[in-house]
């Protein structure tokens, strides 16, 4: 349950699976990354010609790999729906054909929307690099994103057994108790997914994964001097360039700019960008926030993570 004032919102089921497919549609940079792109679904079939309808594709830009998407609810049996489906979706999305129609896709969107050309502008890929910069995230295989309202153990079992990379996202759905039509919807934090089968494997081997150092960590470490403020420049697309400062809390654990708290990185800079008319919803804000020596607090946040992992 979740009380806001005096109202109490409780869990309830998703009306059917387009309405959880919206939710992914209309939030997916929540979901699969500030840098990601998202793409409805589409028609892709197999060598044999096989049709398959996945509920959409997204493209990580930053961290160069990209999604099948299946929205799920669990009221869907694993064996007899979710993995036949997903199945029959890899093998399509290997095809050249759907690969080059994903690309041809995105190119279009770049060219249409000053948004979406905004964010290959902030990962300083040029214009003239997009097509061959997209051939290379195409070249590999794409990663299983199932956004689901709730995770069993058969998905589970079955995610861990799949040859293609699974990451699975909790959705949920809570209600006004009063009020049924008063609804609101809960997705994980910091783009997480709540279950990695990659993150699995590497645990075979490394103790800590890069989502587990915050702000706090690099201060323990050493790394981040509290007394000193943080800066993010951010130039919108025919705007003026603004440089904003941000300080940590006490404690650590958030950031403070205009006398205001975020508990990451990442929405500290997408009030500064809003608070100078950007209608960006998402930005990586580790990328974003530096030093006054210019280092960007992800490149402190890779060399606490290498260093745990070799103490182990």
């Amino acid at each position: 349950m979740i009380l806001y004032n005096t109202k109490k919102f409780i869990k309830t089921n998703f009306n059917n699976e387009e309405e959880i497919e919206k939710v992914v549609e209309n939030n997916s940079e929540y979901i699969f990354g500030p840098d990601s792109l998202y793409l409805p679904k589409r028609l892709i079939r197999s060598a044999e010609g096989i049709g398959t309808i996945p509920d959409g594709f997204a493209i990580d830009l930053s961290q160069k790999q990209w999604f099948i998407i299946e929205a799920e609810l669990s009221t869907h049996s694993v064996w007899s729906h979710i993995a036949p489906q997903v199945s029959k979706q890899i093998i399509a999305s290997s095809q050249p054909s759907t690969r080059r129609m994903l690309v041809e896709l995105v190119v279009n969107l770049v060219r249409d929307d000053e948004m979406v050309k905004e964010k290959f502008q902030d990962l300083g890929i040029e214009d003239i690099d997009i097509r061959q910069v997209l051939n290379e995230i195409f070249e590999s295989d794409p990663i299983v994103g199932i956004p689901i309202d709730h995770i069993g153990p058969d998905l589970r079992d079955w995610a861990k057994t799949f040859k293609t990379e699974v990451k699975l996202w909790l959705i949920r759905k809570l209600v006004n108790f009063d009020n049924q039509s008063d609804m609101i919807y809960e997705i994980p934090d910091e783009y997480r997914p709540v279950f990695d089968t990659t993150r699995i494997n590497q645990n075979e081997t490394l103790k800590y994964s890069i989502e587990d150092i915050g702000l706090i960590d690099l201060i323990e470490h050493d790394l981040v001097d509290p007394q000193e403020p943080l800066y993010f420049i951010y130039k919108p697309r025919n705007g003026d360039q603004h440089k904003f400062q941000a300080t940590v809390s006490v404690e650590g654990s958030t950031l403070l700019v205009d006398d205001q708290e975020f508990t990451s990185p990442s929405y500290a800079a997408v009030y500064c960008m809003q608070s100078v008319g950007s209608h960006r919803k998402t930005i990586n804000g580790w990328m974003a926030w530096r030093t006054k020596d210019g280092v960007p607090l992800f490149e402190l946040r890779e060399e606490l993570l290498a260093k745990l992992n070799r103490r182990g």
